[in-house]
C-alpha cells in the first residue's frame, strides 16, 4: 500500500494488524481520487476521513492538497496505523488529527450545538468539505450518516460492496464499479432539482 500521488505519492504506507480491516487497494484509490480532483474539491479541503483504517484515503487526500484531515476509526489497531502513517509522511497536529471511536457517534457529535472542550477540539459540521467514509461492507448506518451530514452538506465519496440506498435528498454523481468495490461520489441535490 501507498501514496498514489501528490506531494508524498510514492511513499509506502502500513496496515493495521489483524484482519478487521480491508484496505482500499491503489487502482480503487487511484480512481476514487480521479473523481474527486476532477470535481476541483481537493485544494484547501477539510477531509474527514471516516472508518479511516490506514488512514490511506486521508492520506491521499492531504498529499494532493486538501488542508486537513480528521480521521475516525474506532479499532484501536487501525487508530495505530493511521498515526504512524501520519508520522512516517510528516502530517503533524496543524494538517491531521486521528480520533479513537465510532465514526458515526463521531460525525453526531460534531452536529450538536455546544462547545467543546480541549479533549473534543475539532471540526464541526459546518466545517467539513469532504467526507470520505469506506466502513465495513455489512455496515448498516447509512440512512443515519447520510441524514446526519444533510445537515451541512459536504461532498461524500463513499465506498461500498453494493449499490447505496441514497435518499432522495442526495444525488450520485459518479458511481464505478471495481471488483467488488463500488466508489460513489455523491452530494445533496440544490432546492428543486429533481
Amino acid at each position: 500500500m501507498r501514496v498514489i500521488a501528490g506531494e508524498k505519492g510514492g511513499r509506502r504506507l502500513i496496515a493495521p494488524a489483524g484482519r478487521g480491516t480491508r484496505p482500499t487497494g491503489d487502482r480503487v484509490r487511484e480512481a476514487a481520487f480521479s473523481m474527486l480532483e476532477s470535481a476541483g474539491v481537493l485544494a484547501g479541503a477539510r477531509v474527514w476521513d471516516l472508518f479511516a483504517g490506514s488512514g490511506a484515503l486521508g492520506i491521499e487526500a492531504l498529499s494532493r492538497g486538501a488542508a486537513r484531515a480528521t480521521f475516525v476509526d474506532q479499532a484501536r489497531s487501525a487508530v495505530s496505523a493511521a498515526r504512524a502513517n501520519l508520522a512516517k509522511l510528516g502530517y503533524g497536529p496543524d494538517r491531521a488529527k486521528v480520533v479513537c471511536g465510532d465514526a458515526l457517534t463521531w460525525a453526531q457529535a460534531r452536529g450538536l450545538e455546544h462547545s467543546w472542550g480541549e479533549a473534543d477540539a475539532g471540526e464541526t459540521l459546518e466545517e467539513v468539505d469532504l467526507v470520505l467514509a469506506d466502513p465495513p461492507y455489512a455496515w448498516q448506518e447509512w440512512a443515519a450518516l447520510l441524514s446526519e451530514l444533510a445537515r451541512y452538506s459536504p461532498l461524500l465519496l463513499m465506498e461500498t460492496g453494493a449499490e447505496p440506498e441514497l435518499p432522495p435528498a442526495w444525488l450520485a454523481l459518479r458511481s464505478k464499479r471495481y471488483g467488488g468495490t463500488l466508489v460513489t461520489l455523491a452530494r445533496l441535490r440544490d432546492r428543486g432539482e429533481a
